[in-house]
């Protein structure tokens, strides 16, 4: 497959990791991601960052994802943490402390290890996301379920997880950016956690390891930098 396979409908940083994220129009985008993202984290005494998961390099924190954040004055400054009300928090790791019940935590840049799961780009389409909706009727679902940077809309008729296709091609976006796709998520039960007006539901996950074994979106690698703007085409080369 070569050629035009959709448009950028919406663009989403996490400055924090594991918080609720902001949409942009547009991002740079440099050889870590999108300038910014997950830069930050909730980080513990034992240096494991606060997630939905529990593995070597995270810690569960339920909670986080009720929580928000951004960069008001762009990725070049410290990102601002707002709360379930959608309130900005003055001082973070004292917010976090209290938020979370631990005297352990604190807000923290990233530095040797990496904030990211796996790599630097998540990349979602309407095809695949449309079928989550129709998997599981009566449950809301948008792209936030799925945190990824990039939606991408894809031409009718194309077929859920047509992603998988695109493994082992690049593709130009925008102003320059090329990326390689590589695999697919594999999803935890972060999809089905309560986020600002999204309920908890156990269906979401059930039905993508029921469908396509529990994966879901595109990673990709950042071949050579440049901008995403909304409405990009994404071309395959």
């Amino acid at each position: 497959m070569t050629g035009v396979v959709g448009i950028i409908e919406s663009i989403w940083r996490y400055p924090i990791k594991s918080t609720g994220g902001e949409r942009l129009q547009r991002a740079d985008v440099d050889m870590r991601g999108l300038a910014g993202d997950r830069l930050f984290a909730v980080r513990d005494e034992e240096g494991r960052f606060g997630s939905g998961k529990n593995t070597r390099r995270f810690r569960r924190m339920p909670g986080l994802l009720q929580l928000r954040s951004r960069y008001p004055y762009g990725p070049a400054e410290r990102p601002e943490l707002l709360d379930p009300q959608g309130a900005p928090v003055p001082e973070p790791t004292a917010y976090l402390r209290r938020y979370l019940g631990r005297s352990d935590v604190e807000l923290a840049r990233e530095d040797t290890v990496s904030h990211f799961d796996q790599l630097p780009l998540s990349i979602l389409t309407t095809a695949t996301l449309d079928w989550v909706r129709s998997a599981v009727p009566g449950v809301p679902a948008d792209e936030r379920r799925f945190r990824p940077n990039l939606l991408v809309r894809t031409p009718p008729g194309a077929r859920p997880f047509v992603e998988d296709e695109w493994f082992g091609c690049k593709a130009w976006i925008g102003d320059g950016l090329c990326v390689e796709f590589v695999r697919s998520s594999e999803r935890c039960v972060m999809t089905n956690e309560a986020q600002q007006d999204l309920p908890h539901s156990p269906l979401i996950l059930r039905a993508i390891a029921k469908a396509h074994d529990a994966r879901l979106d595109a990673l990709a690698t950042v071949v050579a930098p440049g901008r995403v703007d909304s409405g990009d085409l994404v071309t395959l080369i």
